[in-house]
C-alpha cells in the first residue's frame, strides 16, 4: 500500500516551524474519539491538519512544535504502552514508538501534560493553535496559559500573543507533493475501478444499496478502510437531490442513476461522479442531457493550468451549459444575457468543483486579496458540472423532469496543464453503454 514517507512529514514540520515567528510555540491536538451511540465509537479518523503535520494514527495525543528548542523542537504527548487496553483495543505506539516509528524529537504520556505543557509554553510570546476547531481543548489551553499567568509574580512570562495555526499550515496543504499526488493517484484508481464495477452491476430490480455494496467491496479490496465521504446512489428522480444519501430506492428501467462516491487513502480523498442507465442504454433525453455536462468538464479541463484564475473553469462549465439548455429549449433566450441574470442556476445551482486532498473538500482559500486565486502547480482539485431537472419543474415539457446528471474528475494542476487522475472509469455515453452491454 502507498503511504507518504517519514521523511516528508519531517520536512512538512520544519517548512511550517520556518514560517512560525521567533520564540513562538505550535500546539494541535488529535481528533478525539467519536461516540456513535451508547459505548459503541465511530471508527477512527486522525484530525486532517495532525495527520499532515505527524501520520500519527492515535487518539488522546498532541503535537507541539518549539521551533529553535536544544532538545528538539518535536514534542509528541501520547498514550502510553497498557497491556491490558491493547489487549482490548489493539497496539499502542507509546512514548518509545513515538519518536522510534514517528519522529518526535521527545515524546510524554498524554497523562502528564498538564504538568508538562506550561513550561514549555512559559517564555514563548506567541501560541499558535487551532482555534475555535475545539472548544474542549481550547479550554484546556487557557487553563495551561492561566497556570503560567498565576506565577507571573516569581517572573513567569506567559505568552501575550495567540494566533490562528490555520492560515499557514491551510496554505501548505494546497500544495501537493509529489508523495501525495502519488498517494491520491492510489485512491484514485481503487474509485475508479469500483465505479466501473457498479456500472457493470447496474441492473433494474436492484436497489440503490446494492450498488453501495459494490463500491465498498471494491475500496476495501483495494485497501481502503472507508469512503473518503458517504456514498451518494441516486436512482431516477433522487438524481436531482445533490447530496442524497438514502441509498435505498429500487433501481428502475428506464432510469438514470448517479454515483457520487471515493475512497480515502492514508487520509487522501478521491471524488468521482458519474452518470448511467440503469438498463445500460441512454433515451435521447437522457443523452442530449449527459452530452452537455461532458462536453462542459472538457471545456473547464481547459481552463485548468497555472496562471489561470480559480473561477475559469467554473465560468467555462456555465457557458456551454447555459448554452446547451437554450439550445434544447430548457432556456430561453441570449446565452450572455441568462449567464448575467444566473437563470441557468434553476438547473446548475452549484459550483463546478473543490479543493481535494485530505479533505474531500479541501483546505485553502478561493479568493486572494478579494480576488479568485491564481491556479499553481501542485493545486488539486475536482471539475463536476452538472444539470438537474427537478421532476417537479412544469416550465419544461415532461420528458425532461426528473433527469439528473453529474460527471466529476479529481485533477491536479501541472506546468502544462492538469493531471486527470480518475480517467479510469468510462464517460463518453459510447463507452459507458459497451461497458455495460460487455456485462450483461
Amino acid at each position: 500500500m502507498i503511504h507518504i514517507p517519514r521523511a516528508e512529514y519531517t520536512r512538512r514540520r520544519k517548512a511550517l516551524m520556518a514560517q512560525m515567528e521567533p520564540n513562538s510555540i505550535a500546539i494541535l491536538p488529535a481528533a478525539a474519539v467519536a461516540i456513535r451511540n451508547r459505548d459503541v465509537e465511530h471508527v477512527y479518523r486522525q484530525d486532517s491538519d495532525f495527520q499532515y503535520l505527524s501520520g500519527f494514527p492515535e487518539p488522546e495525543a498532541v503535537i507541539v512544535l518549539m521551533p529553535g528548542r536544544l532538545h528538539g523542537e518535536y514534542v509528541l504527548f501520547c498514550r502510553e504502552r497498557n497491556a491490558e487496553r491493547e489487549l482490548w483495543d489493539g497496539l499502542r505506539a507509546g512514548t518509545e514508538g513515538a519518536t522510534r516509528d514517528f519522529g518526535a524529537d521527545d515524546a510524554f504520556p498524554i497523562t502528564d501534560i498538564d504538568d508538562i505543557l506550561p513550561g514549555l509554553i512559559e517564555g514563548r510570546d506567541r501560541v499558535y493553535s487551532a482555534m475555535g476547531s475545539n472548544a474542549e481543548f481550547d479550554r484546556h489551553l487557557m487553563e495551561w496559559i492561566n497556570v503560567i499567568r498565576s506565577k507571573a509574580h516569581l517572573g513567569a512570562q506567559p505568552p501575550n500573543e495567540f494566533v490562528a495555526l490555520d492560515h499557514l499550515l491551510h496554505d501548505m496543504r494546497l500544495y501537493k507533493s509529489a508523495a501525495e499526488v502519488k498517494v491520491m493517484r492510489e485512491a484514485a484508481r481503487i474509485s475508479c475501478a469500483a465505479h466501473v464495477r457498479a456500472m457493470q452491476a447496474s441492473r433494474a430490480g436492484l436497489h440503490e444499496f446494492s450498488l453501495e455494496a459494490e463500491l465498498d467491496y471494491e475500496f476495501r479490496k483495494g485497501g481502503a478502510k472507508m469512503p473518503a465521504y458517504g456514498s451518494i446512489v441516486a436512482a431516477g428522480r433522487n438524481s436531482c437531490i445533490l447530496h442524497y444519501q438514502q441509498n435505498d430506492a429500487l433501481l428502475k428501467d428506464g432510469d438514470l442513476v448517479l454515483i457520487d462516491a471515493g475512497c480515502e487513502i492514508d487520509c487522501y480523498a478521491s471524488d468521482i461522479t458519474r452518470t448511467w442507465p440503469v438498463n445500460g442504454k441512454f433515451s435521447p433525453e437522457q443523452k442530449a442531457i449527459y452530452d452537455i455536462v461532458l462536453a462542459s468538464q472538457e471545456a473547464a479541463f481547459a481552463e485548468i493550468a497555472p496562471d489561470k484564475h480559480w473561477n475559469q473553469a467554473h465560468e467555462a462549465t456555465v457557458r456551454v451549459i447555459t448554452a446547451g439548455l437554450v439550445k434544447l429549449g430548457l432556456l430561453q433566450g441570449d446565452v450572455d444575457e441568462l449567464i448575467a441574470s444566473e437563470a441557468y442556476k434553476a438547473f446548475y445551482m452549484h459550483r463546478a468543483g473543490h479543493w481535494l486532498g485530505m479533505d474531500v473538500h479541501d483546505v485553502g482559500e478561493y479568493k486572494v486579496g478579494g480576488e479568485w486565486r491564481v491556479l499553481e502547480v501542485g493545486m488539486a482539485l475536482t471539475v463536476e458540472p452538472g444539470i438537474y431537472i427537478a421532476p417537479d419543474n412544469l416550465n419544461v415539457a415532461k420528458k425532461w423532469r426528473g433527469i439528473g446528471v453529474r460527471i466529476e474528475d479529481d485533477v491536479v494542476v501541472t506546468k502544462q496543464g492538469c493531471e486527470i487522475l480518475t480517467g479510469g472509469v468510462p464517460k463518453a455515453v459510447a463507452e459507458i453503454e459497451a461497458l455495460m452491454a460487455a456485462a450483461r
